[in-house]
């Protein structure tokens, strides 16, 4: 089947992430002249942290700039690797003062991490969501590390599509949708369907972060569905034509 254009006008994005991320992207997009549509289908929401003490870390490993609502000021002068820019950035916002940015994937973390620390240190801190961040543990201890993995925060399912994503879906004012997760990608296409409205998904450009995120859109029919040449927001805005 040919591939469909989207017509000049439609300036529509619809951003899935959650918040706060959501609203940062949002004015980014609105930045190239595009508009963004928030459509957030994740909650995030913190739990209780059960973390051992700071002095009992090597360093502190970030995968998701939401764990870093779960760290205290206590532990603002450990040394802190984060998997992105974005990331890195957020955590120096929040007050902590040794941070470096693997710039890229999880692989990319573990690379990192085998540069700069000792296997024969104290474990490292892996603050995650529930039921996420097993596999990088696993990369991490085969390598020799000791891990601790706390799951700090969760990421609830909206139970619907927000209306702004709805109506702007069915007037065919979306020329592409912006996934960051795998798990956001999910639950967008679940939500797509209960809104009745898969059927307008034909019209929209899929932008994803990595293969994981397009490979759980496959279930819709896209205009085309492009993946970041490196997981990050920079490369994704750069495929958003």
């Amino acid at each position: 089947m040919a591939e469909l254009s989207a017509p000049a006008d439609v300036d529509g994005v619809l951003i899935t992430r959650p918040e706060p991320g959501a609203s940062e992207t949002a004015v980014r997009v609105a930045a190239m002249g595009l508009r963004p549509i928030l459509a957030p289908v994740l909650a995030i929401r913190t739990l209780p942290p059960r973390l051992p003490a700071p002095e009992a870390v090597q360093a502190v490993l970030v995968s998701s700039g939401n764990a870093l609502a779960a760290l205290a000021a206590e532990w603002h002068d450990h040394p802190l690797i984060a998997v992105g820019n974005k990331t890195a950035e957020r955590a120096r916002r929040a007050g902590f003062k040794h941070v470096e940015s693997a710039d890229g994937d999880a692989e990319a973390l573990v690379a990192l991490v085998k540069r700069l620390l000792s296997p024969r240190g104290k474990p490292l801190l892996l603050p995650t969501a529930r039921r996420q961040g097993t596999a990088l543990a696993a990369a991490l201890r085969a390598a020799g590390f000791s891990v601790v993995r706390r799951a700090v925060y969760e990421q609830a399912p909206a139970t619907e599509l927000p209306d702004a994503a709805v109506q702007a879906l069915r007037a065919g004012a979306v020329r592409a949708a912006l996934f960051f997760s795998a798990e956001t990608a999910r639950s967008f296409v679940r939500l797509v369907r209960r809104a009745g409205v898969a059927d307008k998904i034909v019209a929209v450009e899929a932008v994803s972060i990595g293969q994981p995120a397009s490979m759980a859109l496959s279930p819709l029919s896209w205009r085309r569905m492009r993946v970041a040449e490196r997981p990050n927001q920079e490369q994704m805005l750069l495929l958003v034509r």
